[in-house]
């Protein structure tokens, strides 16, 4: 799939922000509305190599598990995760959180998301509303997380480490 990006801006500094986002356990306050069921991939959940596993509440979805792992974290410009979501885990994604100075001492954050679908069941898939929805998706996202920085609302739950 083409890249996606969604962006937004937020009244607080990069370094609130990044520092908010390079944190994968707080990612499940912003995303619950479609993804759930979340679970840390190791303890440590701030930086790189933190990851989390969650199922995605899309329409007609049958193979619903995805995950994500930071691999890039360069403070306070980008953040870069790599994933996998799909039958088999077969369709990569790559998702990159950008954050750039605005006027006021604000911050814009730009989040580009792409897939990789190699066969063509997964590509028909993307064709049939997939990208749409997604972008719908993200764009909620993004005004969830400006409301959580903002002014602390609409925040869904943390993830924690199992048993925590």
């Amino acid at each position: 799939m083409d890249p996606l990006t969604v962006s937004i801006v937020i009244s607080a500094s990069r370094e609130r922000v990044f520092d908010y986002l390079q944190d994968i356990a707080n990612h499940p306050e912003f995303t619950d509305h479609y993804l759930v069921d979340w679970h840390l991939t190791r303890e440590d959940s701030v930086g790189r190599g933190a990851g989390a596993r969650f199922r995605v509440k899309a329409p007609g979805n049958r193979f619903s598990w995805g995950d994500s792992t930071f691999a890039e974290v360069l403070r306070p410009q980008r953040i870069v995760e790599v994933g996998r979501t799909g039958k088999a885990n077969r369709v990569r994604t790559l998702g990159v959180y950008e954050f750039d100075p605005a006027p006021g001492g604000a911050t814009r954050v730009q989040f580009t998301l792409e897939t990789e679908a190699h066969v063509l069941s997964d590509r028909i898939m993307e064709a049939l509303g997939g990208r749409a929805w997604l972008k719908r998706k993200n764009e909620k996202a993004m005004r969830r997380l400006r409301a959580i920085l903002e002014r602390g609302e609409g925040r869904g739950e943390r993830v924690t480490v199992a048993g925590g």
